[in-house]
């Protein structure tokens, strides 16, 4: 049995990721272990989106919410590697804090990061250069006036699940009273 006709078996002829049964075609997963099962079937959405962020649609990838569950090793490690890419839009966190992995699975999937320096370039840190990640909770520690509009933020004010933004490394976002906020990183407290 070829590579092709195992794949098609395994997943039912439609994408690992998206459950898509257009355009299927066997995909490699980079920066894989030697003697690893390490080829997907997808679909050419995923495959695009996959090889080139810049066309990422993060809608799209609401499909992992269920194929993050899957039993197979490198469809785990696609999942996860794709969430963590995604992880700033806050919803992909959620399922990143649900999602198991076994042990070397996990160093499986982040070795890409390993491989990719660049994409961990900018580091967000609060007053006390704690280092911020997508999903933390922080604290203001000054009182803020919110630019374009009578809005301000009080000092204390719990901001929970913030986003970062990917080019400044002294904006992180996050909801105050209802409404999303722009905070300068020098303002906030890790909780």
């Amino acid at each position: 049995m070829s590579l092709e006709q195992e794949l098609m078996q395994r997943s039912g002829s439609q994408c690992e990721l998206c459950a898509s049964k257009e355009n299927l075609e066997i995909f490699e997963i980079p920066d894989s272990p030697a003697n690893v099962e390490n080829s997907i079937l997808v679909c050419e959405t995923c495959k695009e989106q996959i090889e080139d962020p810049e066309k990422v649609v993060p809608s799209h990838w609401r499909c992992l919410n269920d194929s993050m569950w899957s039993t197979v090793p490198a469809v785990q490690v696609m999942a996860w590697r794709m969430l963590t890419q995604l992880k700033n839009e806050g919803w992909p966190q959620d399922l990143l804090d649900m999602m198991y992995m076994e042990e070397e699975v996990m160093e499986w999937a982040k070795a890409s990061q390993i491989a990719d320096p660049a994409a961990k370039s900018i580091v967000h840190r609060d007053s006390n250069g704690v280092i911020l990640e997508a999903g933390d909770s922080v604290v203001l520690i000054k009182d803020l006036k919110v630019k374009g509009s009578s809005m301000v933020a009080k000092q204390g004010t719990a901001v929970r699940r913030i986003s970062l933004d990917h080019e400044n490394e002294e904006y992180i976002e996050g909801k105050v009273d209802g409404q999303q906020i722009v905070i300068i990183t020098k303002y906030v407290k890790k909780l």
